[in-house]
């Protein structure tokens, strides 16, 4: 469950690191992160 919330923290990181013109770089990281947290934490369901 736990996951799931961390997951969609990163995503909101994303999305905010996106309106503000980061690096793509850091954009990608944070994304798969943010994916791989909420890929698993589906998966522990």
């Amino acid at each position: 469950m736990i996951l799931i919330f961390v997951g969609l923290f990163l995503a909101g990181g994303v999305i905010s690191f996106w309106k503000q013109k980061q690096s793509k770089s850091v954009i990608l990281v944070l994304a798969f992160g943010a994916v791989m947290c909420l890929a698993s934490g589906l998966m522990r369901l």
